[in-house]
């Protein structure tokens, strides 16, 4: 087995898209995971090989787990994207990424990094729970054990701790303004961040604190952004395609749809690379797409997720080939978050849901149930909720959302608290009762604050369609779902 570097590349017969000596580091990137790998680092290759400009290459950083800097380590930052199902484009070997580094082992390299004068931008990939948000608050989470670590003076662990270190650094030696941009499914994920690593420089000693928050109201911004692209985790049978088509061994190949969209506000501090050449939309809305992805598609996912899992679906293609499923999506999105949502005008509502029904079914993707259900509890609360707060507002019955959140539910119920994958596992089964039935489980589950806060839990008619939904999983099973949806 012949492993992938950029000499036996080229002893191959293939070469990299850039010449990896024109590269410059320019974009240290938090949350080297597949999604950023298919998205970010490919939009990243395709500007600067429009643009001529390669002061832009990316300095990757691994969060929770070394595994993709042990990967693209040895392979100098080269890996493969693979793309699956109609209008795919043929393999190819992006060379973006001139260096991986393990956040976890070495957090003081990470924040000399970002200090590096040659950096102008940082990206983030860190999933919701990465932000270590406290939502009775709407700030940074300061009770949390890692980012009180983190202020205590460690070699920062969190990525705000990264962040702020190598801001800290930045201001002592004059390295000049950045920008950092959010990349998760997030409302309004540049303002976030921003609050994020205000709050986080804010509770440093005063004599810290006062002179670091005067530089980054100067010196940083945090323009928001919507990314779009279906990255699925490799598996080892992608890997063994790779190595076929390839005739190299690439542990860090990523398999994607052929869509993706970046829609970014332009409003950086110190220059960007020209990623409107790669195809990418710069617009001084990108709270409407936003809202789009978030309640249109992020929701549908995370419907099918959790009634696929209900119905032992492994996939989400799987779930979206049941009928039901299907239909029960499409009138969510059509007839409760279309009217409670304004969309940029670029944008055609119902061709849009129609396309990521299509896309969902994209069985080349292999997206599990499993892993899209996971961290519910981060991800409701913007996906579901403001599509029904806004139903129940304008005097309508959200009952196609109720109907995800009482899948939800039952999975958290009939789930092992060891098999729940979600931050707020432990909390969730502590408010469960012993006996669990849709009479027990929706009030219990409703009455956790900080999901659903106070005025869905007292609000009788949405209480009522969730046990409504959850008492006909419960009774009638799977099938029984199926036919309420096609014909209650």
């Amino acid at each position: 087995m012949t492993r992938l570097t950029p000499s036996t590349l080229a002893a191959s017969g293939h070469q990299t898209a850039i010449q990896r000596d024109k590269l410059q580091p320019g974009i240290v990137h938090l949350g080297l995971g597949a999604f950023a790998r298919a998205h970010t680092a490919v939009f990243t290759e395709e500007a600067m090989l429009a643009s001529g400009d390669f002061d832009w290459g990316i300095v990757g950083v691994t969060q929770r787990s070394d595994t993709v800097a042990r990967q693209l380590s040895p392979q100098d930052g080269l890996f493969t994207v693979a793309e699956r199902g109609a209008g795919a484009a043929p393999l190819r070997v992006v060379s973006s990424i001139v260096e991986a580094l393990s956040g976890r082992d070495k957090p003081q390299e990470v924040a000399d990094r970002i200090a590096a004068a040659s950096t102008r931008i940082v990206t983030l990939t860190i999933t919701e729970k990465g932000y270590r948000f406290d939502p009775s608050t709407g700030s940074l989470n300061l009770a949390d054990a890692e980012v009180q670590a983190d202020l205590a003076g460690r070699a920062p662990h969190t990525a705000v701790g990264q962040i702020i270190r190598g801001l800290q650094q930045r201001a002592r030696t004059g390295a000049g303004p950045v920008t950092v941009v959010s990349c998760d499914n997030l409302p309004g994920n540049g303002e976030l961040t921003g609050t994020m690593v205000r709050a986080f420089a804010a509770a440093l000693p005063t004599a810290e604190s006062g002179p670091l928050l005067a530089w980054l109201e100067q010196n940083v911004t945090f323009p928001s952004t919507m990314v779009d692209r279906m990255v699925p985790a490799t598996t080892p049978a992608d890997l063994d395609d790779v190595e076929r088509e390839l005739g190299l061994r690439d542990e860090a190949a990523v398999v994607a749809e052929p869509f993706k969209q970046w829609v970014i506000e332009d409003n950086f501090a110190a220059g960007r690379p020209r990623w409107e050449d790669a195809g990418a939309l710069f617009s001084s809305d990108v709270a409407a797409w936003e809202a789009a992805k978030l309640r249109l598609l992020n929701a549908s996912h995370s419907m099918l997720a959790y009634l696929g899992l209900a119905a032992g679906k492994e996939t989400i293609s799987d779930a979206v080939g049941q009928t039901a499923f299907l239909t029960a999506c499409r009138r969510m999105m059509v007839e409760e978050a279309l009217p409670t949502i304004t969309l940029p005008p670029e944008l055609d509502g119902e061709q849009y849901c129609s396309q990521v029904l299509s896309r969902f079914a994209n069985p080349a993707l292999g997206h599990t149930t499993a892993k899209v259900g996971s961290d519910g509890s981060q991800k409701l609360g913007l996906r579901l909720l403001p599509t029904i707060r806004g139903t129940l507002d304008a005097g309508r019955e959200p009952r196609w959302a109720a109907l995800a959140v009482a899948a939800w539910m039952h999975h958290v119920a009939t789930s092992p608290v060891a098999d729940l994958n979600d931050p707020l596992a432990t909390q969730l089964h502590a408010v469960l009762p012993a006996t669990r039935t849709a009479a027990t489980v929706v009030p219990a589950l409703l009455g956790f604050h900080p999901i659903f806060g106070q005025d869905l839990a007292q609000h009788a008619a949405f209480t009522e369609l969730v046990l409504h939904w959850y008492r006909t999983l419960e009774t009638d099973g799977p099938d029984g779902l199926g036919n309420e949806i096609n014909h209650g």
